[in-house]
């Protein structure tokens, strides 16, 4: 198990997180990956790929612990990361785009321009056959994968920055500044709100029903999606949190935690004591200011990861995916696609670092 973690100073965090008598986190190595702030970070069950300021997403090979290479399709900062299974990635930007990615050969399927200002959040639908997207165009969208288009778009009054659905797929969230809207899936309205004092700044399903939300302070806080009352609340840092994530291995629930003050923390979480204050499994001191964190788990057959997205291990869901997959590659690449073949805006950086990297090919093939 590894702890990755992306902070302004453009460097990616690993630690391997190693369940002891008491958990233990060793420092694993750390690469420079961008040239500008990490944003976004996402795993699969190989991969790391990383979203910065410098308008590239870099990939990171876990197994071998050695960079992949650079995807370059965006231009403007990577605002959101998302995995479906081992095939396939989504990615949103500053640019109003979202490209959708087969990770076997690492190449864009399509591309998509999904809002008139920039890509805040995106999440995909457990089943993979649906994706959301907000932006700064006051609009959430509803995004059919199979078939690569729009299928509903609703206006917002205000810009949404969060957007998740739930592991059921049954419902999903919308986060604007403070305020946490609850949607139904089968009718699309809302069903609940949650406001806080501070800006929330992420946002994490630990069951289909309760919400795990951090913001602009040091406290994390458990709300039910059904009553939205607060059902725990505790200091978990000094400083504010950035980003929240879970995960379960062998029955024990653990949330990962990662703040401006440089901490990461690893808590366990008792559902049946979900009013208690969650235990302090450990911590590690990055001394960088952190932007993002994700948790990459090796044995994805004997760990579920509690994300917005249900992981199954039953061969029947498997099939199921595999269906889709197949049915998205013919219609993402069959499809003409203007907006992926618009002449991208080539930046100084990204010029050096496409000559880099076909610099180190060609190295390769040489060697080879």
């Amino acid at each position: 198990m590894e702890l990755v973690a992306g902070c302004y100073e453009q460097v990616l965090f690993g630690f391997a997180a190693r369940p002891a008598e008491s958990w233990v986190i060793v420092p694993d190595f750390t690469h420079h990956a961008h040239s500008a702030s990490l944003s976004a970070v996402a795993v699969n069950n190989r991969y790391v790929v990383t979203g910065s300021r410098d308008e590239t997403i870099q990939i990171y090979d876990m197994k071998k612990k050695a960079e992949h290479g650079a995807l370059l399709q965006h231009n403007g900062t990577i605002t959101c990361l998302e995995f479906y299974g081992a095939a396939h990635l989504l990615s949103g930007a500053e640019d109003g785009i979202i490209c959708i990615w087969n990770t076997k050969r690492w190449e864009c399927l399509k591309s998509i321009k999904a809002h008139k200002g920039h890509v805040t959040s995106l999440s995909i639908h457990p089943s993979g056959k649906l994706a959301l997207s907000v932006g700064t165009d006051k609009t959430l969208r509803t995004w059919n994968l199979v078939e690569g288009r729009s299928a509903f778009i609703k206006n917002l009054k205000q810009n949404a920055h969060i957007i998740k659905w739930s592991p059921d797929g049954e419902r999903y969230v919308t986060v604007i500044t403070n305020k946490v809207d609850i949607y139904k899936l089968d009718t699309a309205s809302i069903t609940g709100t949650i406001t806080t004092e501070k800006r929330i700044s992420s946002l994490r399903f630990i069951t289909d029903s309760i919400l795990a939300i951090a913001g602009d302070d040091e406290i994390i806080r458990f709300y039910s999606c059904d009553s939205q009352k607060c059902l725990c609340e505790f200091k978990a840092h000094e400083n504010r949190i950035k980003d929240i994530y879970s995960f379960e291995r062998e029955g024990q629930h653990v949330i990962v935690t990662a703040s401006s003050d440089g901490y990461i923390k690893m808590w366990n979480l008792d559902l049946n004591k979900i009013k208690d204050v969650p235990s302090l499994l450990c911590e590690v001191n990055t001394k960088a200011r952190l932007t993002c964190l994700a948790v990459w788990l090796e044995q994805a057959s004997e760990t579920k990861e509690n994300s917005d997205k249900a992981a199954t291990s039953s061969q029947a869901n498997e099939d199921e995916k595999s269906s889709i997959v197949r049915k998205n590659k013919v219609c993402w690449t069959e499809k003409s696609d203007k907006t992926a073949k618009r002449k991208r805006k080539i930046t100084p950086e990204k010029q050096k670092l496409e000559a880099l990297l076909q610099k180190k090919k060609k190295k390769r093939n040489s060697s080879a």
